[in-house]
């Protein structure tokens, strides 16, 4: 039975955690992060971290680098708050003007939330609203994907394919799920995009239109890479097709950026590394490289004129967040998306994909390893799980990770790699040599 948690923890209910466990720990100081600097976290007991998931999939840019800190000082000292309802500030229209710069050719119009579930939510309610604007009052069904993450907001939960996150609050809003995109018997070990069965897994769309008529599904969402359900990289040509069943059906797509957006893949937006350009973009992590929640949605432009001229004198759509583009979060968009431009991190990124991709797969001989994959600066290490504890053999590999000085992440049964676009190949070579070992050292 655990220690009793430490008056000092007792308060804090911390989100996904085992909260017993953590709160019982003889080591809780080495656990918790005091301080961080670029590649790097200091402990509570003075140790020394290197930050090799970007934290949660979002310190993108490094931490605390000293342009995006200078920003969000020098605007809390000048502007604090401001609505963006019926009123305005500059920094918000500046801030979407740059992120629709980024974005693919036809999406220039920016809806800001304040994270990554609000954004999904944002745009299932977008594309909701769009097919009732449009005279299509019933498509409301939403197509998800098995071991989709899109937040945890009541829409996200339904459309994502998580079980652990779904099973505590039932069936929420009408959803249906494609299969997801791994498949170890065509594709173990792919480098990059898998080779087989990508249209043929995307066809599986004309299965959920013809059981539920196209004239019922207003949206279908899906991560182009997987995040959080295992780092699932598309087979080629899966995104492509999906992209052309929903056009012919007149259905929306939806891309959850919200991990690939901003130079996880090399791109802007892993729309323009696939050439797929869907009708909304969700993101946020990276947009602020995490300083300041943030997140959005972009738009397309032929869905925003629909809602612009299509409302008389009416507000377009009754949606909003208090915090929708606040001042600080503003500020630190833009200093995060200058120092990605000044810093040719999205280069960095693209040129370090190779070396990242090398250091992955070097580990696939290793004792219980049964698949690796990787695109881009993500990836995963997939292992055998253990006859009845599941997920135990990756959490000791980040355990024993952690202890040598390297954060990754266990996600179930696989590690997952994800650094920050300042990381170098020398760095790199350092967090899968300590991953190797980790491995080898786990029975």
């Amino acid at each position: 039975m655990n220690a009793p948690a430490s008056p000092a923890l007792d308060a804090f209910w911390m989100p996904y955690t085992n909260n017993r466990a953590f709160k019982s720990r003889a080591d809780v100081p080495a656990r918790l992060i005091t301080r961080a600097e670029g590649m790097y976290y200091t402990t509570a007991s003075g140790a020394k971290v290197m930050d090799a998931m970007a934290t949660l999939w979002c310190v993108n840019a490094g931490h605390c680098r000293p342009r995006i800190v200078g920003a969000i000082r020098d605007q809390a000292g000048e502007l604090d708050f401001a609505s963006n309802f019926s009123l305005g500030h500059p920094l918000a229209f500046a801030a979407a003007q740059k992120i629709a710069g980024l974005a693919p050719t036809g999406l220039g119009h920016v809806f800001f939330t304040n994270s990554g579930s609000e954004a999904v939510d944002t745009a299932l309610k977008i594309a909701l609203a769009y097919h009732r604007l449009k005279g299509d009052a019933g498509r409301t069904r939403l197509i998800g994907r098995e071991k989709g993450y899109h937040g945890v907001n009541l829409g996200g939960l339904a459309v994502g394919g998580v079980p652990a996150n779904r099973k505590a609050y039932g069936n929420l809003i009408a959803v249906d799920h494609l299969h997801h995109t791994q498949n170890l018997q065509l594709n173990r070990h792919a480098k990059g995009e898998p080779e087989l069965g990508g249209a043929a897994m995307a066809d599986e769309l004309e299965r959920i239109v013809a059981l539920h008529d196209a004239s019922n599904i207003a949206a279908v969402i899906v991560e182009p890479v997987a995040g959080a359900g295992g780092v699932l990289v598309p087979p080629k040509g899966y995104l492509q097709r999906l992209r052309e069943l929903c056009t012919k059906h007149g259905i929306l797509l939806i891309f959850d950026e919200v991990i690939t957006g901003f130079g996880r893949l090399g791109a802007p937006f892993a729309s323009q590394f696939f050439d797929v350009t869907p009708d909304l973009i969700t993101f946020a992590k990276g947009v602020t490289s995490a300083t300041v929640p943030m997140g959005g949605v972009l738009v397309a432009d032929h869905i925003y004129q629909d809602f612009i001229n299509g409302s008389g004198a009416a507000i377009e759509i009754f949606h909003g967040y208090t915090y929708s583009g606040h001042p600080l979060a503003s500020a630190a968009a833009i200093a995060t998306l200058e120092t990605y431009a000044e810093e040719k991190l999205f280069e960095n990124a693209h040129g370090l994909a190779g070396e990242f991709e090398r250091g992955i797969h070097g580990l696939e001989s290793l004792p219980n390893v049964i698949d690796t994959r990787n695109l881009g600066l993500i990836g995963a290490v997939e292992l055998a799980p253990r006859e009845g504890a599941p997920g135990a053999r990756a959490l000791e590999v980040h355990n024993r990770c952690w202890d040598a000085g390297i954060y990754v992440r266990a996600i179930g049964d696989s590690v997952a790699v994800c650094p920050p676009l300042i990381v170098s190949g020398g760095q790199l070579r350092e967090v899968f040599g300590a991953l190797g070992e980790a491995i080898r050292a786990t029975a």
